[in-house]
C-alpha cells in the first residue's frame, strides 16, 4: 500500500502500506516494493509462528475453505452494535481482503485519483480472485468474498464524484440518513481514508503470495500515478454507467481470470486481454517509479498459472477440501 508522508507536495504516491485484514497484518509505510515484500515476509512469520504456538494453522484465503459451528466477534461496542443491527451478515463475515493505500497529495487530488481508477477496480478484483469456497463447496466464484460485502448498505465500486465537496457531501447525506453509523461503514471497494492522506483500494482478495501482493502495490501506485497525471493534464476521467460497472464487478467476482470481463469502455473481452490494456495503461507510470520488470513478469505467471482462486479449485479437484488446505497453508509461510 502506498502513502504518503505529510511534507509532499506533488502528486505522486511514492510510499505506501500493506495491509492484510481482517486480522490485521499492516506493514509501515514503504518506499519500494521490496520494502513491501521484505515487511509481509517478516508479518507473514510472526503470525505463523503465533499460530503454530496454539496448534493452528495460517489460511491465506479470502474465504475458509471450509468452516463450522459460530464465529466469536470481538468484543467492542462498534462490532457489537454491527451484531444487533445484521447478525446474519455478521455472523457470516469470516472473509479476510488485502488492502493498499496509495499516497496523494490532498484530498482534491484523491478524490480526481479516485475518479481516474473507478474503472480498473473490476479487473482489479478479477485478478485477485482467492475465494471460491464456502463451507467446504465451491460457490462457483472465484472471489466468494466479493459477494459477501456486497450485501453491506453501502459497498462496490465508489460513485463518480465533482470534486472533494461532492464526495464528502455522498458520505454525510449517508450518514444522516442512518445507513451506516460512521465513514468506517463506507465500504466502497475504494476510498480516500479518512486517517491517512491516501486512496485505500479494497478490492483485493488475501493473497496466497506475498510476492502477488507486491504485485498488486506496484500496480495501484501506477494506476493512482497515472490517474493523477491525467487529472492534470486536463484528461476527464472514464464515466461509466453505474450499472454496467456494477455488472463489470459481479463478471469480475464470477469468473476471475477464467472468463470474459468486461473493459473500462463496457464492452466484453478475454479476461487476458483486459489485463493487457491494464498494464499498458499504467505502463509509463511502472517505468517512472521502476517497478515496471519486477510487476510484469509477475503479472506474466499470474496468466501463466491462474490467480489463487484457479489453484485452489486444481487442489479441489485432487483431493478434496482437505487438499485445499494444505496447498494453502504450504503456501501461507515464508512464500
Amino acid at each position: 500500500m502506498l502513502s504518503a508522508t505529510a511534507g509532499d507536495k506533488r502528486p505522486s504516491p511514492r510510499r505506501w502500506a500493506c495491509r492484510e485484514t481482517e486480522g490485521a497484518t499492516v506493514t509501515p509505510v514503504c518506499g519500494t516494493l521490496d520494502e513491501v515484500g521484505g515487511h509481509l515476509l517478516r508479518l507473514r512469520h510472526a503470525v505463523t509462528a503465533a499460530a503454530e504456538s496454539l496448534g493452528c494453522r495460517v489460511l491465506a484465503s479470502g474465504t475458509p475453505p471450509s468452516h463450522t459451528g459460530s464465529i466469536p466477534v470481538t468484543d467492542c461496542p462498534r462490532y457489537r452494535t454491527m451484531q444487533r443491527q445484521a447478525p446474519r451478515l455478521v455472523a457470516e463475515q469470516l472473509v479476510n481482503g488485502m488492502h493498499i493505500h496509495a499516497a496523494v497529495p490532498d484530498r482534491p487530488t484523491g478524490v480526481q485519483a479516485l475518479d481516474g481508477i473507478r474503472p480498473w477496480l473490476p479487473v482489479l478484483t478479477a485478478m485477485s480472485a482467492n475465494s471460491p469456497l464456502w463451507e467446504g463447496e465451491d460457490t462457483g466464484f472465484a472471489t466468494w468474498r466479493t459477494l459477501v460485502y456486497g450485501r453491506w448498505p453501502v459497498s462496490g465500486v465508489p460513485p463518480f464524484s465533482v470534486d472533494d465537496l461532492d464526495y464528502d457531501r455522498r458520505g454525510r447525506h449517508l450518514l444522516d440518513g442512518g445507513v451506516i453509523a460512521d465513514t468506517g461503514q463506507l465500504y466502497w471497494q475504494a476510498r480516500l481514508s479518512e486517517r491517512y492522506p491516501t486512496i485505500e483500494v479494497r478490492c483485493f482478495d488475501v493473497q496466497l503470495r506475498t510476492d502477488e501482493a507486491v504485485m498488486f502495490s506496484g500496480v495501484v501506485r501506477a494506476l493512482v500515478q497515472r490517474a493523477m497525471w491525467d487529472s492534470t493534464g486536463g484528461e476527464p476521467a472514464r464515466q461509466p454507467d453505474p450499472e454496467l460497472l456494477e455488472a463489470a464487478m459481479w463478471q469480475a467476482a464470477r469468473h476471475g481470470l477464467s472468463g470474459d470481463l468486461i473493459d473500462p469502455d463496457g464492452r466484453g473481452r478475454r479476461a487476458g486481454d483486459v489485463v493487457c490494456r491494464l498494464m499498458r495503461h499504467v505502463g509509463r507510470a511502472l517505468e517512472d517509479t521502476g517497478d515496471a520488470r519486477e510487476v510484469r513478469a509477475l503479472v506474466h505467471r499470474l496468466l501463466r498459472l491462474g490467480t489463487g482462486a484457479d489453484r485452489q479449485r486444481q487442489a479441489l479437484a485432487r483431493g478434496g477440501v482437505s487438499e485445499v488446505t494444505d496447498m494453502i497453508t504450504g503456501l501461507s509461510g515464508p512464500l
